[in-house]
C-alpha cells in the first residue's frame, strides 16, 4: 500500500469533509478517492469518518490520525527536499552545537554516521552550553543542537531525549565512597559544585529541586565551568558534584545514586530551528529538527 498517498488523500478529505470537493482539489475522480479511504481504513482497522449523517465527520480515530498524518507528510516532504539538495549538490553547511562535556567517542560516532548517511554535508560543529545554543538557535545562528533538558522550547522542536546516567563525584578517601551506592540525603552538609546557572538554567533548577526533595540541601553552591576545576574543588574536601559517570577521573570516586533518589538520567534531547530540512537521524542517534 502506498501509505503516504493514502494519507495525503485522507488529509484533504478530513479538511474538506466532502469527498466531491476533496476529489476536485486532488485532481482525481471521486470513486478512486473513496476507494483509497476505504483501503486505508481496512489497513488500520478503524473507521476514519462518520458517514451516518448527511455531512461526513471525522471519527475519534480520524481526528487522532489527522494529527499524526500531517506530521508524517511534513517529514516526508522534508526528507524529499533534503535528498534533492544532496542529489543536486546544494546541501550546504549544518551548524550544530554540542555541550562541552560531550564525550569524544560520542562526537566521533555522530560525525562518522552523518558523513556516511549524508555525503557531502559540511558540519560546522561548535562547543556550546545549553544557554548559548538556545540563544543562537533563536537568532538563526545555529541549525541544530544537543541541549540539557528542560529548556524553554518556544520556537524549538525537539527530538528524542538521550538519558545519561548520573552519579556523585567525591574524594576517594571520603567515607561516603565506601558503599557502592548512596542516597542524596547522605550528602547533607556538603557543598555542591555545579556549572553556572546560565549554562543550562532549566537543568540547574531541576537538579537542585530534586536534591532538596530527597533530603540534600547543599551547604553552599559553588560554580565551576571547567571539569578539572570542579574536580579540584571536590578533592579539596567538603564538596561533591553530580555528574555523568564519564566525568569520573583517577582520584575522585564515582558513586551511583540509586533510584528513585537519582536526579538521574540527565536528558539531552536534540533540538533545532524550524526553518530548514532536518538531517536524517544516524542509526542510534537522535533526530535533528528545526526552528518554527
Amino acid at each position: 500500500m502506498d501509505l503516504f498517498r493514502h494519507l495525503r488523500y485522507f488529509v484533504v478529505v478530513a479538511e474538506e469533509l466532502h469527498f466531491g470537493r476533496a476529489a476536485e482539489l486532488l485532481g482525481i475522480a471521486q470513486p478512486p478517492l473513496s476507494q483509497s479511504i476505504q483501503r486505508l481504513e481496512r489497513e488500520l482497522g478503524v473507521k476514519l469518518f462518520d458517514r451516518s449523517r448527511r455531512r461526513i465527520e471525522l471519527s475519534h480515530a480520524g481526528r487522532l490520525l489527522l494529527n499524526e498524518a500531517e506530521g508524517l507528510l511534513a517529514a516526508e516532504q522534508r526528507m524529499r527536499s533534503l535528498m534533492r539538495m544532496v542529489r543536486e549538490g546544494r546541501l550546504g553547511t549544518l551548524r550544530a552545537g554540542v555541550p562541552p562535556e560531550t564525550p569524544a567517542v560520542t562526537l566521533q560516532a555522530l560525525l562518522t554516521q552523518l558523513a556516511d548517511q549524508v555525503p557531502g554535508l559540511d558540519v560546522d560543529l561548535q562547543e556550546l552550553t545549553t544557554g548559548e545554543q538556545v540563544r543562537m538557535l533563536a537568532a538563526g545562528q545555529l541549525d541544530v543542537g544537543l541541549v540539557h533538558h528542560p529548556v524553554d522550547g518556544d520556537g524549538l522542536r525537539f527530538g528524542p531525549a538521550v538519558r545519561v546516567r548520573l552519579g556523585v563525584i567525591l574524594p576517594r578517601v571520603s567515607p561516603l565512597a565506601r558503599p557502592p551506592e548512596l542516597a542524596l540525603a547522605d550528602l547533607a552538609g556538603h557543598d555542591l559544585v555545579l556549572p553556572p546557572r546560565a549554562t543550562a538554567p532549566g537543568w540547574y533548577d531541576h537538579l537542585l529541586d530534586v536534591c532538596r526533595q530527597h533530603g540534600f540541601t547543599p551547604a553552599r553552591i559553588r560554580h565551576a565551568h571547567n571539569p578539572e576545576f570542579m574536580l579540584g574543588l571536590v578533592l579539596a574536601g567538603r564538596a561533591v558534584a553530580i555528574e555523568p559517570v564519564s566525568t569520573s577521573r583517577r582520584e575522585p570516586v564515582w558513586c551511583g545514586v540509586p533510584s528513585p533518589a537519582n536526579p538521574c538520567a540527565g536528558p539531552h534531547p536534540p533540538c533545532g530551528r524550524r526553518s530548514r530540512p532536518p538531517i536524517p537521524r544516524p542509526n542510534g542517534s537522535p533526530r535533528s529538527s528545526r526552528r518554527r
